[in-house]
């Protein structure tokens, strides 16, 4: 234990509390593959009691009138901005953000969604007219209960914020459970709302690991929903774990992007569809991972995407600057290794990047930017999600074939378009198979919902949607608007 920071509890019921049964965990930083923290891993008794607490305290706060939660929030949001030098320290170290980037991305986008959520929520209408020809009949938006959410590593603030925002302003009470690998922040996290003086119960807090307090949570019979965030295998198996108890399920799962770069795209496309796909050392769901490009353009496009890939920096979380760290494990670090020798081994053209260690490391799950060109759809590298700094560049000679390759894939989370022609952006934004389009650069505005179809799971998170994902609806005829 010596120099390790301890953080073996749990927030349950407006508490600090030792777990029921000691057994514990080692954070590791993956930039020095050193532990720098233990957590306590959660057994049933340790989730049978957040959720008691949840149901205990869920009656109250649904009763609470709105204002009042949104105060709570907003004391939420004001103390959040104050502690985000914590929580991107924290990042940095439990899954290897870098310094500058933790703080303006990674914690910020917690921030981000906070403030999306107050101002749809501002506007909220929780008893609504279904329209001129039904003037009697309402539909109403009611908490849905004690809600299971289940956190990823990879963006850690900006999931855990799309979901305990929304369940505390819809009504519900919740049991969260965040990453094990990265679960540093989320407890600054339950520090931020208990100085926010959110009701003893309505928030709690269970470290642990899938098999354990997930898979609790997602057959507990007191659980009326599981928003989760993670692999599309762990979102089918917690779809069948939850399928007994009838328990909504809310899933936003992974992701294979196709960013389509047609001729007349903007000189900075390929560029910027790189970087994109570099960012947080790609390990985003909504990463450009496969690059398509206009076969009159596709050269020049493999020749910038592999100066922009040798031109990444690789270096420790610990330190300012524009780099990119470590992938979060050691277990991610192999997978991506495997996967970039698959490309390899199935005649990807190695354009940037590759195997091992950048230069000059020896320590640490750092990967090389790595480009493969001459990708054919069915290869490895453009099917499986790698969640790591690896891009796949694959020529089209036609719009409808651009179209057929990029929804040959289970997925269907974020595609991307690069072209000057807004006839063609538009019919593409219709036909491409993806919750989320984004073109030429234009990221989605304040409030719009992040989630996919297909094996991107169908999540609406954020804004006005994903306060709704977290509320039951329900239809009233023979309303009296006169009472």
């Amino acid at each position: 234990m010596t120099g390790l920071l301890d953080q073996r509890k749990f927030y349950i019921d407006g508490a600090w509390v030792a777990p029921a049964v000691a057994r514990d965990l080692e954070v590791i930083d993956p930039s020095t593959e050193e532990p720098v923290a233990v957590i306590s891993v959660g057994d049933q008794a340790d989730t049978d009691a957040a959720v008691a607490a949840a149901k205990r305290a869920f009656p109250g706060w649904a009763a609470t009138p709105p204002a009042e939660r949104l105060a709570v929030v907003e004391r939420i949001l004001s103390i959040y901005e104050r502690r985000m030098p914590d929580l991107a320290r924290a990042m940095s170290l439990e899954m290897g953000a870098p310094q500058d980037m933790a703080l303006e991305d990674q914690a910020e986008a917690g921030a981000w969604h906070t403030r999306n959520f107050i101002t749809a929520f501002r506007d909220f209408q929780f008893i609504r007219p279904l329209g001129d020809h039904a003037p009697t009949t309402m539909i109403a938006w009611e908490p849905v209960g004690v809600v299971g959410l289940i956190t990823p590593w990879n963006w850690p603030m900006n999931q855990v914020t799309l979901k305990v925002i929304p369940a505390l302003l819809a009504g519900d009470t919740c049991v969260l459970k965040p990453s094990e690998i990265a679960p540093l922040s989320s407890m600054v996290f339950a520090e931020i709302l208990d100085e926010a003086g959110v009701p003893a119960g309505v928030f709690n807090l269970v470290n642990g690991d899938g098999m354990g307090v997930g898979s609790q949570l997602s057959v507990h019979p007191d659980v009326a929903m599981i928003s989760f965030t993670g692999s599309t295998r762990a979102g089918i198996a917690i779809s069948k774990a939850a399928a007994d108890s009838l328990k909504k399920v809310v899933l936003e799962l992974g992701g294979k992007g196709a960013n389509l770069v047609f001729a007349d795209a903007d000189d900075k496309a390929v560029a910027r569809g790189a970087r994109h796909c570099f960012n947080n050392t790609g390990q985003s769901c909504n990463a450009p991972t496969r690059m398509l490009v206009e076969r009159s353009a596709y050269d020049r496009a493999v020749e910038v995407a592999a100066r922009v890939a040798s031109e990444t920096t690789v270096a420790s979380a610990h330190g300012p600057g524009p780099h990119i760290g470590p992938v979060v494990s050691k277990d991610q670090w192999d997978k991506i290794q495997g996967l970039i020798q698959a490309g390899i081994d199935e005649g990807a053209r190695l354009v940037a990047g590759g195997t091992g260690l950048p230069e000059g490391v020896n320590r640490g799950y750092f990967v090389r930017p790595t480009v493969f060109a001459d990708v054919t759809n069915d290869m490895t590298v453009a099917r499986q999600e790698i969640f790591g700094p690896v891009l796949s560049i694959i020529p089209f000679d036609s719009e409808d074939e651009a179209v057929r390759i990029a929804n040959d894939t289970p997925y269907g989370l974020t595609n991307y378009v690069q072209s000057q022609d807004g006839a063609r952006r538009n019919r593409l934004a219709r036909q491409l198979q993806a919750g989320m389009v984004e073109m030429n650069g234009q990221s989605r505005g304040a409030g719009a919902p992040f989630g996919g179809v297909k094996a991107s799971g169908r999540a609406r998170e954020g804004g006005l949607m994903g306060l709704e994902e977290f509320m039951d609806s329900k239809a009233i005829s023979g309303w009296d608007s006169e009472a």
